[in-house]
């Protein structure tokens, strides 16, 4: 299923302008008259307040269940109107990089994530240390020491009974949750192959400045292996995890090919390419991913071929399922805003009610892992398997000199 979809339309759903500030005042009024009862309110603090953070702190309000206790954005003029309009106080808007470090430590009980990559698996890492409980972005980390140190910080949370939830919306929608339960009938026969496609426009690559600051704004980091991990981490991931949570294991080698196809590129991001994944039980896995401003209609989706049956999962639009003894479609209806709300809920009531088994961090690491190894079986053009790039654990450095610390 072809769909209209590019990173900037997601971004502009998310924008906070001055005027959608005064509406999220004026609805939280009016939410809080008619919100349920909660056992209690939860102070969170949100590290990442531009485009999609800003937009997930309002969602979180929102809800009911949460105090919003404190922001932080490495922009003061981003964190400032974000904290405002929320009603956070003005002592409690961080900025710098080290605003994330005072916000951990001004008295919140969770955190939300949501800054470029790169940066997750420390915060993370100072999170949990402190007991906070942590709602995530997606992709975990960008390198296999940074998925590493995810997984360490998920199963540190389970110890603490901490909950650490990664933000995925294709699993929450109960169009996509009906046909995997389905696709797990006798009539479906097993599983042959898997096609995934993550398509869309990209986003701006100017040119590069003195230092990475003008990077880290307006999703132009998604142009930077190190900082967004690549179109295929950070973007595609959204159907590879679909598939690793349908078939319910992670690929152990990948082959392929990729290429910088996008106009006047400053960054090393790959905009293009073609990743077939091998699983331990013979399963193949296609993959085609492309990241460019070429006006082609949009498609994130995760196509399931089964011996007698094949079923179909979408980000926007029809979900199927055809099979020798079972018909079944549905539609995946405004899946940005209502999966980020049903995992927020989710968050809450796994934190009041004591859940932290935290399955969608582990899966998140291993969808993370399957990225980067397409990433990098695709960008050497060879067969690589898992082990050998676990094994290599190479780590993708970023050159923050002359950043406000």
């Amino acid at each position: 299923m072809h769909i209209e979809m590019t990173r900037r339309s997601f971004v502009e759903k998310a924008v906070l302008s001055t005027a959608g500030l005064a509406l999220a005042i004026d609805a939280r009024a009016q939410t809080q008259s008619q919100a349920p009862e909660f056992k209690r309110k939860i102070k969170v603090g949100v590290v990442g307040n531009g485009g999609r953070g800003g937009w997930i702190a309002q969602l979180f309000q929102k809800h009911g269940g949460f105090e919003m206790h404190a922001v932080a954005d490495y922009f003061p003029e981003v964190a400032d109107p974000c904290g405002q309009g929320l009603g956070v106080d003005k002592a409690r808007r961080f900025s710098t990089l080290s605003g994330y470090k005072r916000l951990i430590e001004s008295g919140v009980e969770a955190v939300a994530l949501e800054t470029p990559p790169y940066f997750f698996p420390e915060h993370a890492r100072a999170a949990v240390a402190a007991g906070l409980h942590i709602y995530m972005a997606k992709p975990v980390a960008v390198d296999v020491p940074g998925c590493l140190q995810v997984l360490a910080a998920a199963q540190e949370a389970t110890r603490k009974n901490r909950c650490f939830l990664v933000d995925y919306q294709m699993p929450t929608d109960p169009v996509n949750q009906e046909v995997r339960n389905r696709l797990q009938a006798p009539g479906f026969g097993p599983i042959c192959e898997v096609a995934t496609f993550g398509h869309g426009g990209g986003s701006a690559d100017p040119p590069k400045t003195a230092t990475i600051e003008s990077r880290l704004r307006g999703l132009i980091w998604t142009n930077d292996v190190a900082i967004g991990g690549d179109y295929i981490v950070n973007f595609d991931i959204h159907v590879i995890d679909a598939a690793i949570w349908v078939v319910g294991k992670r690929p152990v080698a990948a082959a392929g090919g990729s290429g910088i196809c996008r106009p006047d590129p400053h960054g090393d991001a790959r905009g293009v390419c073609s990743v077939i994944y091998e699983y331990a039980d013979g399963l193949v896995h296609n993959h085609s991913g492309m990241a460019l401003p070429n006006f082609a209609p949009g498609d994130l989706s995760c196509r399931i071929l089964g011996q007698k049956g094949n079923a179909l999962f979408n980000y926007s639009g029809k979900t199927t399922l055809r099979s020798s003894d079972d018909h079944y479609e549905g539609a995946v209806e405004n899946l940005y805003e209502a999966g980020a709300t049903r995992n927020i809920a989710a968050f809450y009531r796994n934190i009041t009610e004591g859940l932290c088994q935290n399955e969608t961090a582990h899966r998140a690491v291993d969808g993370a892992l399957a990225c980067i190894l397409g990433r990098e079986a695709a960008a050497r053009r060879m067969r690589l398997t898992m082990d050998a790039l676990l094994q290599e654990n190479k780590r993708l450095e970023v050159d923050l000199t002359g950043l406000k610390a």
